[in-house]
């Protein structure tokens, strides 16, 4: 059961890895350099935002902010 849940993550990893390379590749192709990391930037911040939403990103150390100022 373990085997094949790690062989369909590891497809859906290989799966969106590709979708985000031909993405870049055409940004980059078609817009240059300048859109390409505008693309990059966005697929990232999606990226974040997505694990975030799953729960498998913890992001309350940033939203808290400083409990203990200096």
């Amino acid at each position: 059961m373990t085997d094949q849940f790690e062989k369909e993550n590891a497809m859906n990893r290989a799966t969106l890895g590709t979708v985000v390379g031909l993405a870049l590749g055409f940004a980059l192709a078609f817009g240059g350099l300048g859109p390409m990391l505008i693309v990059a930037l966005f697929g990232g911040l999606g990226f974040a935002v997505a694990r975030a939403v799953a729960g498998d990103l913890d992001l309350s150390g940033l939203l808290q902010g400083r409990r203990n100022p200096r």
